[in-house]
């Protein structure tokens, strides 16, 4: 009969692999996705392991963190780290190595930090690196109330989960960006309505050109230091309010 280490080392296998997958179908963004998987991660640890929660980092193009955690407690930890700038989960992000830390009393790396997170009675951490594409890097951190509670057994499960994870981190990535560019797109194509539809308004309230009007609405835009989409907005806003025959802009 294997024993709870041997348990969690096969639980990361088909289990997590399906949830997984589940959840990057069933997740609404990226961001909930993270929260799926900490919370996946963090269950995967018998109690052997003592009180095991866990924190992901997702580091994006120009800095930019995206955090997710199974509870309270890992959460108020990540941010512990990322005031630092420093710690086994962006460590092991950002270099794309494990970083086991064994116990925080007595840890050499990152001192300041360290003592911050003994406080609220972290003594051993995990930082697990998640490969993903180039730009985007990923760090699975967990954390235990015990010292030493990571032996070889719970790194190699550790391990396991973020090269299972990697696959559906990615696809989450991929899909994420592929919304934000449909986002940003359908934004662009509303934008450029507004305008062609302010555009005509001038053309006819003034009996200019297509580009008079255009120049309209730059120079409005200009002086009144205000996005040409929004200046454009107020050009239609007005028209349920002034005859449209009136003139709005001066040429």
């Amino acid at each position: 009969m294997p024993d709870e280490n041997e348990l969690a080392r096969e639980s990361v296998q088909h289990p997590v692999v399906a949830a997984l997958q589940d959840m990057v179908l069933d997740s609404s963004d990226v961001e909930e996705f993270l929260t799926g998987l900490a919370e996946v991660s963090a269950r995967v640890f018998p109690r052997t392991y003592g009180d095991v929660f866990c924190g992901v980092t997702l580091l994006r193009p120009r800095s930019m963190i995206t955090v997710a955690s199974s509870g309270a407690r890992a959460r108020q930890v990540d941010e512990i780290q990322y005031g630092f700038d420093d710690g086994p989960c962006l460590r092991a992000a950002r270099e794309g190595y494990t970083v086991h830390v064994r116990d925080f009393l007595t840890e050499t790396r990152f001192p300041e930090y360290r003592r911050a997170v003994a406080s609220f009675g972290v003594r051993s951490a995990l930082g697990i690196p998640i490969r993903l594409d180039d730009g985007v890097s990923a760090g699975l951190d967990f954390y235990s109330t015990e010292p030493n509670a990571f032996d070889d057994e719970g790194v190699a499960a550790a391990e396991n989960i973020a090269q299972n994870a990697s696959r559906s981190l990615r696809l989450a990535v991929r899909i994420g960006r592929l919304t934000d560019d449909a986002r940003n797109l359908e934004a662009a194509l509303s934008s450029r309505t507004t305008i062609d539809r302010a555009v005509g308004v001038i053309m006819a309230q003034n009996r200019c050109s297509q580009a008079e009007a255009i120049g309209i609405l730059r120079r409005a835009s200009t002086s009144r230091n205000i996005k040409l989409r929004d200046v454009a907005a107020g050009v239609l806003a007005s028209l349920d309010q002034v005859d449209v025959t009136d003139t709005h802009f001066e040429r």
